[in-house]
């Protein structure tokens, strides 16, 4: 679990300085395999990191733990938890994705606009050509229905997934931070006074 840890906090790193360097939207989500459909009973665990910049896609994961080798890796498309959807983006997998292992981590950057980021299925139902299916997908990503899925040796239909969710603005982090901190200093000021 350190090792992911540390794997997962060098890729949000380098997502938020490009996030904020960039303005990119950022989407997070937490694999495991209890978000399977149905649910494995896998310890593996890990994180999937999108971060959009216009056209530009960064793809990140960490993972640990598997119980198969990986398989396949890609981003599915277009459903709510936990309901099943087809494969969105590159098939079998994301070109160059860590093969045969039980845990590693991965980054690559693709371009929205080219089809060879897209599975074809999935640009044939979604309008037929790049714009539309990143049209599709984007709009997918900020409704909360789209998921990562690592595909394994133990599990072929995905031994760990999760569904992305929106990772606030770093202002907005900012914000709720310095709010926690003056609830913190109220609650601290109100027991002294209170207490004394």
């Amino acid at each position: 679990m350190p090792d992911t840890t540390l794997k997962l906090a060098a890729i949000a790193v380098c997502l938020t300085l490009a996030g904020a360097a960039k303005a990119a939207t950022v989407y997070r989500a937490p694999l495991l395999g209890a978000n399977e459909n149905p649910p494995i009973a896998s310890p593996g665990h890990g994180v999937a990191l999108l971060a959009i910049d216009g056209d530009l896609l960064t793809v990140a994961a960490s993972f640990d733990d598997l119980l198969g080798g990986v398989a396949a890796a890609h981003i599915h498309c277009c459903a709510p938890a936990p309901a099943n959807a087809g494969v969105a983006t590159q098939t079998p997998t994301f070109v160059g994705f860590p093969s045969g292992v039980a845990s590693g981590s991965y980054q690559q950057d693709f371009s929205l606009t080219a089809l060879s980021t897209y599975n074809p299925a999935f640009v044939t139902a979604n309008g037929g050509t790049a714009e539309s299916a990143r049209n599709v997908l984007l709009a997918a990503l900020d409704n909360g229905q789209a998921y990562f899925n690592i595909h394994t040796t133990f599990a072929p239909a995905g031994e760990i997934r999760g569904q992305f969710a929106l990772v606030p603005e770093p202002a907005s982090w900012a914000l709720m931070i310095a709010g926690f901190g003056l609830a913190g200093a109220a609650i601290r000021w109100r027991r002294r006074v209170f207490t004394a």
